[in-house]
């Protein structure tokens, strides 16, 4: 007897005609078969005359086995990449219930909103704890990832601007991956974006309307931002800063340093690292901008019955309202992944989180000594939080190629974006899921 097809079919299960409906359909529209169908509605000019070149289909549960096998080829290394991304702990909570709940992890745009008053409530919890975090008084329900924040705050200082400045400045420690896309959203605006030193730049010979710094830095280095907002408000320019949550329990404040937006990814606070996303950004800024902030705000409102009721308060992306309105047009959000960080902040409260940050910090401090201890020299003396820049005995190319052959990835090279650091150059992240072994046996490896 020949194998027969199993009658368990996802497009039974997933697409709504079958045969007999099809059929059915068919007859009212007057047609034998879709075939005629197409003929009769799609212009032959568009249409392929030849059969698509497809294998044969498989079944979901054969699809599922032949995924789970590639999937088992993937080897686990450990990484020490960071540059803005670490590796974090899931809480099973949030795994079981959130990131794998279909509940959740199905929807998108919520055209409706209201109806899911149960969303919305994690939305504002979202809302005010990077509030919270940022000391500034607006946040919204978050945005695609760090890059693009980045590029939002750009576009709405310049929206903002009365000094009659084009040019945007970038601090040199922001990471790479922002400035790439800074500059790609520069272009259309015509804004000129301008990168150096905070510390040494020139307000008088270089007109800026708005400026990015990055806290800690690139390079893992603390620096104060505060002086450079002080003079940047005094030349009538705003200022971003792109900051670390996690480090945020720990560090001032960037409202508190003056700062009028504060950007930055949530990926830290329970989001695997997925390859590079999805990673929900954050955006605070001052009351006075909320107008001109991008994305969409969840606001407390009272329904028709005089009960508490929340609502979408603010939607500025083109998508939602008419286009000569809206703010912005790439302000996706990311509704899953801020809520997975809404509850991880929950979970592990106030002063977990601070702990966790010291926690990260020490395991930081750990790991760089024993890379010193192993040739390293530290490229920086000043504070850092858990990434870290050190000169390493050998270049780091030639490092990370002995590193990965005992199943390590190694710090980042930085001498692609940072080539007067030398090539030898690396950074190094830790976090709470490195373990001591494991920088005792990266320590090792950089030694031999």
């Amino acid at each position: 007897m020949q194998p027969t097809r199993h009658p368990d079919r996802f497009v039974d299960r997933h697409l709504g005609p079958d045969a007999r409906s099809l059929e059915e359909m068919l007859s009212l529209l007057a047609v034998r078969n879709l075939d005629e169908l197409i003929e009769r509605t799609v212009p032959a000019a568009i249409r392929i005359a030849r059969p698509l070149d497809l294998p044969a289909g498989r079944s979901e549960f054969g699809l599922l086995r032949e995924v789970a096998e590639i999937a088992a080829k993937n080897q686990i290394f450990r990484s020490y990449i960071g540059l803005g991304y670490s590796d974090t702990v899931t809480p099973p909570v949030i795994l079981r219930n959130v990131l794998e709940n279909p509940g959740w992890y199905t929807q998108y745009t919520p055209y409706q909103p209201e109806i899911s008053q149960g969303r919305l409530e994690a939305l504002l919890n979202y809302q005010t704890m990077i509030e919270d975090l940022t000391a500034l008084p607006v946040a919204n329900a978050s945005l695609l990832d760090e890059a693009t924040a980045a590029a939002e705050a750009m576009t709405m200082f310049h929206n903002l601007s009365k000094n009659g400045g084009n040019a945007f400045f970038v601090a040199n420690d922001v990471h790479p991956q922002t400035l790439d896309v800074v500059r790609t959203r520069a272009q259309p605006f015509g804004i000129e974006v301008v990168t150096g030193d905070p510390a040494a730049f020139d307000f008088v010979r270089q007109k800026i309307f708005g400026a990015l710094l990055q806290y800690p830095g690139s390079d893992g280095g603390i620096k104060d931002p505060k002086p450079f907002i002080e003079k940047a408000h005094a030349a009538g320019a705003l200022v971003a800063v792109a900051a670390d949550l996690l480090a945020l329990t720990l560090l001032a404040a960037p409202g508190e340093l003056g700062a009028d937006c504060a950007v930055g990814s949530s990926q830290r606070f329970g989001v695997p690292l997925g390859y590079g996303g999805p990673h929900a950004a954050y955006f605070a800024t001052r009351q006075e901008y909320v107008r001109q902030m991008p994305g969409r705000l969840i606001g407390v409102s009272i329904d028709a019955q005089g009960r508490p009721a929340l609502r979408m308060a603010l939607q500025t992306r083109e998508q939602h309202i008419r286009r000569e309105k809206a703010t912005s047009n790439i302000c996706t959000n990311q509704a899953l992944v801020a809520l997975m960080v809404t509850i991880f902040m929950t979970v592990y409260g106030k002063q977990g989180l601070r702990e966790l940050a010291e926690h990260n910090l020490a395991k930081a401090a750990y790991l760089r000594a024993q890379l010193t201890a192993a040739g390293a020299k530290p490229l920086f003396t000043g504070p850092s939080f858990n990434e870290f820049a050190v000169a390493l005995p050998a270049s780091a190319a030639k490092t990370n190629e002995k590193l990965l052959a005992a199943h390590i990835i190694g710090g980042l090279a930085l001498s692609k974006n940072y080539s007067e650091l030398g090539e030898n150059a690396a950074l190094w992240c830790a976090t709470e899921l490195t373990t001591k072994s494991q920088m005792d046996a990266a320590a090792e490896t950089v030694k031999a």
